[in-house]
């Protein structure tokens, strides 16, 4: 779970300025405007702009909520599908096979979608305001309920899993197929020896 968390973490503080512009460039509509509307003309005029306006930290914005969002859905992806697939097989009647994986990861990426949405809205609402609507992740958390209610928070779950599910499904899959794989070829051309002291 450390190192899931630890990792999901770096990698939500390197790709931090692409989200937010992601987000930017996908509210903008010059036909119904809703929201904050942030006009840029590509994503390097967009890097341009918000570095101008906003400063490095400008770029930065809404980093605290992609850390812990992504730090949360990484520290319980593995852990959730190895539980799953341990109790499926202890409870069921399957067996090894591509379909227990397939159905362990379908079970993580809902635990991971659930765990992971509340920090995603949080996230998106403070990439998109204008100006310091929201003077942290704590302050845009507790403001949405208080105005929202706390079912606010889940507020486009159905299209997050629908984005979700089919990713960690097929990522956990395929990493256990290519595993196996590679154990087979461990054990047809490396010698015992040198696979004990692996």
């Amino acid at each position: 779970m450390f190192a899931g968390a630890s990792s999901g973490c770096l990698g939500a503080i390197a790709g931090a300025p692409f989200f937010l512009l992601k987000t930017r460039l996908q509210s903008y509509s010059p036909v119904l405007p809703v929201g904050t509307q942030y006009h840029y003309r590509n994503a390097i005029d967009g890097m341009k702009q918000i570095y101008r306006a906003e400063g490095a930290t400008g770029l930065y914005r809404g980093v605290g909520p992609a850390m812990l969002r992504t730090s949360i859905g990484s520290s319980v992806q593995l852990p959730t599908y190895f539980l799953a697939k341990r109790q499926l097989l202890k409870h069921t009647n399957m067996q090894e096979s591509p379909s227990l994986h397939l159905l362990s990861s379908a079970i993580a990426g809902v635990v991971v979608c659930c765990v992971m949405h509340p920090p995603d809205t949080i996230m998106s609402r403070m990439c998109n305001q204008s100006g310091d609507l929201y003077s942290s992740a704590f302050d845009c958390f507790f403001r949405t309920i208080r105005t929202e209610g706390i079912f606010a928070l889940y507020k486009g779950f159905t299209a997050h899993l629908a984005r979700m599910l089919p990713h960690t499904t097929l990522t956990l899959t395929f990493a256990e197929q290519t595993s196996k794989l590679m154990m087979k070829v461990e054990d047809r051309y490396v010698p015992e020896d040198l696979r004990k002291r692996i």
